[in-house]
């Protein structure tokens, strides 16, 4: 990034912002979200997605820890319920795991862009659900399994894998555990893409992050009065909202698609 003009730091800046705000609101869409505007600025995917992981893995874990200890300080020490959902997360990590893998050491079984399209079509089918307040739920789990893994497959391949997994864990999660405990599957399966990254010997863009981690940090504290915020309101609003918001990542992700 070190030719770009003056304006188009600034863009990146904000974009990031942005990122911070939608990943801490809802959990997830923090990298679909930006990543698009990004490559506007610089069509240079593999400079922005190390600095994204980067974020993901510092504020994923920042996130979850604060809500351990918020629900610790309120229990008083008593037994009370975690802010994740572990008994789920490990349930999906066995299922998703595998195809994860396979994502990262990349033997495709089909183009991206077929691929890209499937997931966002679906994606939109939960979304559209959630915002009409009646979520589709599957009647066998054999179908909440299969875009488990297409999603793991996908997230490691690419970053557009959140959206599908979020429309499943929101099945089955409750509301105020959903976030949490998304932001400990993000960092499990993002330190696995790092891996990859290190081992390709790919710039993970060290020096960008002194500038571009307030900027992010900016986002994430607005994010977290609007999660607040959505925690509080009637679960259909939430539900309404987290719709809408999938609906908007996979509008952005088709559109995005190379032509």
């Amino acid at each position: 990034m070190a030719d770009l003009l003056w304006y188009q730091y600034v863009l990146i800046g904000l974009i990031f912002a942005w990122s911070g705000f939608v990943r801490t609101s809802l959990g997830f869409g923090g990298a679909v979200l930006a990543l698009p505007f990004l490559l506007l600025v610089s069509n240079e995917p593999l400079v922005f997605l190390p600095i994204i992981a980067i974020h993901l893995l510092i504020f994923s874990s920042w996130i979850a820890w604060n809500g351990h200890r918020q629900v610790r300080q309120a229990g008083h020490g008593a037994a009370v319920q975690s802010n994740i959902d572990w008994g789920y997360l490990v349930k999906a990590l066995k299922i998703m795991i595998i195809p994860k893998l396979v994502g990262v050491v990349g033997l495709l079984t089909l183009p991206n862009h077929v691929m890209t399209s499937i997931i966002f079509g679906i994606v939109i089918i939960y979304a559209i659900g959630y915002v009409l307040n009646k979520p589709f739920q599957s009647k066998h789990r054999y179908v909440d399994y299969l875009l488990l893994g297409l999603g793991g497959y996908v997230s490691g391949t690419s970053l557009i894998g959140a959206p599908l997994i979020v429309a499943v864990f929101a099945a089955h999660v409750a509301k105020e555990q959903l976030r949490d405990t998304m932001f400990v599957l993000w960092f499990i399966l993002v330190v696995i893409k790092m891996v990859s990254f290190v081992v390709a010997g790919v710039d993970l863009q060290l020096v960008h992050q002194l500038w571009l981690l307030p900027c992010a940090l900016i986002g994430h504290l607005l994010g977290e009065k609007a999660h607040r915020y959505l925690l509080h309101a009637d679960t259909g609003l939430f539900f309404r909202v987290l719709g809408a918001v999938l609906i908007l990542v996979s509008v952005v992700g088709l559109l995005s698609m190379p032509g």
